[in-house]
């Protein structure tokens, strides 16, 4: 039997590098095909630059604080664009996006938890959740030999795959959800009502445009957590108790073959 090449095997369509290889080439790469300074990726320190001022100006200065988070969150959207426009694709870039997202919601839902104590428990349970079915759903993606987590067949999920195959609904779903938090976040720091029009029915007229933005994107909000996010965990845990079942069957049968 040929032996296993030292540096590089196949898995399924993708062709995995030994991480003692992948580190000498991300060592030796020339300038013009630096990873690390890939449009895309540069777009994505920058969202992390943002994200960071946000934190830092999040308990003084809301305005400032929104602003950043804002944008920082918008170019999450320019960064995909720009990696498939100028072919600069990359596995760094989208786990760099993924981090960023995943960070900063989370950063964000802790400043939440102090301002309202009494749902800090679900504030907890909601980066729980989406931690653990992002990263299960990554994992799963990778043992499967797919090149993208966003790569999702219609027979594992039509759901998910409606989710991550349409640029426009990934877009307005996470829109709405981080608009859910900021309004959240805006709520603590303004309560004047709109009160635009004199004949506003009370109970919208009562609100502050946090307030209105927070019950407009529920439903959004809602969505993303309790339905994705459990969906793609549980779906996720499945696939990897079936690569096991799998893998586990595969080692018996060789155990068999090896005592006849």
């Amino acid at each position: 039997m040929a032996s296993e090449p030292t540096h590089r095997r196949r898995r399924g369509s993708i062709e995995v590098v030994d991480a003692s290889v992948a580190l000498d080439l991300a060592t030796a790469q020339t300038y013009s095909e630096n990873v690390f300074l890939f449009v895309p990726n540069i777009i994505g320190y920058t969202r992390v630059i943002l994200a960071g001022l946000s934190l830092y100006f999040m308990s003084y200065h809301p305005k400032y604080c929104t602003l950043a988070y804002v944008i920082s969150c918008l170019l999450d959207a320019v960064d995909g664009q720009a990696a498939r426009a100028l072919g600069q694709t990359s596995k760094f870039g989208a786990v760099l996006d993924m981090v960023t997202d995943r960070c900063t919601t989370a950063c964000l839902l802790c400043y939440l938890s102090s301002v309202y104590p009494k749902w800090a428990v679900l504030f907890q349970f909601l980066i729980a959740l989406d931690f653990s079915s992002h990263y299960m759903h990554m994992y799963s993606s990778l043992v499967t030999g797919s090149r993208s987590h966003k790569v999702v067949e219609r027979d594992v999920s039509r759901i998910l795959r409606y989710y991550y195959n349409s640029s426009t609904v990934l877009f307005c779903v996470c829109a709405g959800n981080e608009l859910f938090f900021v309004a959240l976040y805006l709520m603590a720091w303004t309560n004047t009502p709109i009160a635009l029009l004199k004949d506003m029915p009370p109970h919208i007229a009562s609100l502050s445009w946090p307030a209105l933005a927070a019950w407009l994107s529920a439903p959004i909000f809602l969505y993303k957590n309790f339905l994705l996010n459990t969906v793609q965990l549980w779906k996720a845990s499945k696939i990897l108790v079936g690569v096991d079942l799998a893998e586990r069957a595969k080692a018996r049968e060789e155990e068999f073959a090896r005592k006849r």
